[in-house]
């Protein structure tokens, strides 16, 4: 597995279906799933991690592409974010393209999958703002063939977790059929870890818009009353229209509503946040104005 792992995996599994992964992993409680391993390899490598034993789910064809489904996408969990990034899939949702684009140098998005992105949780993961924006809901797959649906953002959240022998199968993301924008903050030139990351996706059906913020917090954060009141200053019928006050109005919102200032202290002084934070609630600010910008144009 490692050079640097004193302890190699005990046994490799490798099933050819999901049920077959499922039936792996119930037989043995202590073992891993790995599909990219960009996670896992790194919490090895750190001595974080020693599986007593691997199942692959990189010859699992079924959940490596995409399909139609009731005016909505089913995702399989193992496609890469090579493949997301493709002008094909980028024509289906933008979004979750673009992040798939910046999520790294090409071996990880050559390796990473959607499905790994999703169950490693990191507060950096390019995908999660963009599963939070489109309220996204994974299938999950258990023992004995079950199949049940969790909202992307109730796992990322805990209010419910995968049970043992469950792996996430697909990922059904609504086609809006609508502008979608992903830009991030890195800190420096290029791919690379997100100091902060906003999603906006218009929903034109409901004039709604949708928000996400990632990176700052351990789960996406979705800014409701921002969404909302900014939703209510655009004209729908006349191309999306919106005076640029409004937008630079609407950044400011969706920092202060996750990057909230300081509760006044017991004497009723009022504390300012440190210079770091202040520049990173200035970076959500220009991140979410200029996302909900272009989404208009």
């Amino acid at each position: 597995m490692t050079t640097h792992a004193p302890q190699a995996a005990q046994a490799v599994t490798l099933p050819t279906t999901l049920d077959e992964a499922v039936a792996a992993l119930a037989a043995m409680p202590a073992a891993v799933p790995v599909a990219g391993g960009t996670d896992l390899m790194a919490a090895v490598n750190s001595g974080q991690l020693r599986p007593a034993a691997l199942v692959g789910l990189g010859k699992i064809s079924e959940i490596r592409g995409w399909q139609y489904q009731d005016g909505h996408a089913l995702l399989g969990a193992g496609l890469t974010h090579a493949r997301m990034g493709r002008p094909d899939f980028a024509a289906l949702i933008p979004a979750l393209a673009a992040a798939a684009r910046a999520a790294g140098p090409p071996q990880i998005r050559n390796a990473g999958t959607l499905g790994g992105n999703i169950a490693s949780a990191s507060p950096t993961g390019d995908a999660l703002p963009v599963l939070a924006a489109l309220e996204a809901t994974l299938i999950v797959a258990g023992p004995g063939g079950a199949r049940r649906e969790i909202p992307v953002s109730h796992l990322l959240a805990g209010m419910e977790m995968l049970r043992a022998g469950e792996l996430i199968g697909y990922v059904r993301v609504p086609l809006l059929h609508a502008p979608q924008v992903f830009l991030k903050a890195t800190g420096r030139t290029g791919p690379g870890r997100a100091m902060a990351s906003v999603a906006v996706v218009l929903d034109p059906a409901r004039r709604g818009v949708r928000c996400a913020v990632g990176a700052i917090a351990p789960m996406p954060l979705r800014p409701l009353e921002a969404e909302h009141w900014v939703a209510q200053l655009i004209d729908w019928d006349n191309n999306r229209a919106i005076v640029p006050e409004a937008l630079s109005a609407f950044g400011e919102y969706v920092a202060a509503a996750c990057i909230p200032d300081p509760a006044p202290a017991e004497d009723g002084s009022v504390t300012q946040h440190p210079p770091a934070v202040l520049h990173l609630r200035r970076t959500v600010a220009a991140l979410a104005r200029r996302a909900l910008g272009r989404a208009l144009s």
